[in-house]
């Protein structure tokens, strides 16, 4: 298996570059979106064609280039068909986005794929500019990066939960104090009771001045209230494994928010679905390992701010050896490879047309549309997930409900990563979801047992 899913080391890239241009300003948050290869849409040939992109359907040893999802394989691999087939699609439940800046195209964009993928419109879409916005410039890459953010947190937030109704909160910067007013703005006027958050920033470069840890506390109150008022927050791990850099050197970097206690932090998987060498969107699960395709690498670390929350109390003895007492994440994950990334279309900078999205930030949109099926199925907001999952994981549940991913590591730029394992770890969480598991998780109230 684990020469199965080898993966090129032509795809390396410059990796010490790419660490240090994704990190974050001393006062801005990173989005966590990669953009690779144009997608080529395949012409429909007759009404039941299943594949609409040449990569849907390319090897798995990339001698054809980067192979790539639509929703149906994503939905099949990760069980989110059998609830959809079941009636559950996130009806009644709204999922609110915080991003930087907003797209100028998004309602168009949705639009084109859901078109192409013949998917319903959302029952309901709006996105809010916060006050002190600016218009759209195409020119400045900082905005376009975000743009690209949000067409992948909409459009696949909607893929998952097609029922759900979708508010992004399009924050007038990507500094903190301004996505922490969008946040508030969110949790303050209860517009759902899902957050979605694709971003981060060094938790140790905040945390080594009084002004940045003044914004990690403005942030914990912010969530700590969420928790309080039932939002389900999903939060990107991160997509430099654990590298990242500190005092001008490459080490391990934890990010927050992805650190915080009050988030559900996602992690990423490269996801192998189709026959045993190809993928194929009329296939079935082959497998999962740590997303370390060369693009990136799923975040997880130990955080230095935060002590160990009670829900991580009962982790294997090995595990908590590891954690010295600190909050490790990620919680669970997702598929977030490039290699094996998702399409996305793009109508903004001259980028028009379907593209292979990467990163972290494609977890956190689909554990949230995840939540919001869960919130339906429940009849009831469910709020923050973390207890009753590590719960479940701790009864051996998940052994079932989910996959649990235990080959590869999340290190990054020569920084030596944590190696998955059975059960929960510092790469993947507890791994990545299965349809019994929203059940499970609907019909759980969180106390012990």
């Amino acid at each position: 298996m684990q020469s199965k899913f080898s993966l090129k080391a032509s795809l390396l890239v410059l990796i010490a570059f790419a660490i240090v241009g994704t990190v974050a300003t001393a006062q801005t948050y990173s989005p966590m979106a990669i953009r690779a290869d144009k997608a080529e849409i395949v012409p429909a040939v007759s009404p039941d064609a299943t594949a609409h992109f040449t990569c849907e359907l390319r090897p798995f040893d990339l001698s054809k280039g980067l192979f790539c999802y639509g929703p149906a394989a994503i939905r099949t691999a990760y069980g989110v068909d059998q609830l959809l087939n079941a009636g559950f699609d996130g009806t009644g439940q709204t999922i609110v986005i915080i991003d930087a800046f907003g797209s100028p195209t998004i309602d168009a964009d949705l639009a084109a794929f859901d078109t192409t993928f013949g998917l319903p419109a959302p029952p309901f879409f709006q996105q809010i500019h916060m006050p002190g916005s600016v218009p759209f410039d195409p020119t400045n890459a900082d905005q376009v990066g975000w743009a690209e953010e949000v067409s992948l947190d909409v459009q696949w937030s909607h893929a998952i939960a097609p029922g759900a109704s979708i508010i992004l909160i399009a924050a007038a910067s990507d500094n903190f104090d301004d996505i922490l007013a969008a946040q508030n703005f969110a949790i303050d006027n209860r517009l759902g009771h899902i957050l979605s958050e694709s971003f981060g920033a060094s938790e140790l470069g905040l945390n080594a001045s009084p002004d940045g840890q003044a914004i990690i506390a403005a942030n914990e109150v912010s969530y700590k209230r969420a928790v309080e008022e039932k939002f389900s927050t999903f939060v990107s791990a991160g997509d430099n494994g654990v590298a990242g850099v500190f005092n001008g050197v490459i080490q391990r970097v934890p990010q927050y928010p992805a650190s915080s206690a009050f988030v559900t932090t996602v992690g990423g998987t490269n996801l192998f679905f189709g026959s045993a060498t190809n993928a194929d969107p009329n296939g079935t699960y082959q497998g999962e390992v740590v997303w370390n395709d060369g693009f990136g690498a799923g975040g997880g670390g130990i955080s230095s701010v935060f002590r160990r929350p009670n829900f991580q109390e009962h982790l294997p003895q090995a595990a908590l050896n590891t954690l010295n007492g600190h909050r490790g994440y990620p919680d669970v994950a997702y598929n977030a490879g490039v290699v094996g990334g998702v399409i996305v279309h793009l109508g903004f900078a001259g980028l028009n047309g379907s593209f292979i999205f990467g990163g972290t930030s494609a977890g956190a949109p689909q554990w949230s549309a995840i939540a919001s099926i869960a919130n339906q199925v429940a009849g009831r907001p469910l709020g923050n997930l973390n207890k009753t999952i590590y719960k479940l994981g701790r009864k051996g549940a998940l052994n079932t409900l989910f996959h649990d991913v235990t080959i590869g590591d999340n290190g990054f730029a020569h920084v030596v990563g944590f190696p998955a394992t059975t059960g929960w770890d510092l790469s993947t969480g507890w791994g990545t979801p299965n349809a019994g598991f929203v059940q499970q998780l609907a019909g759980d109230d969180g106390d012990d047992d």
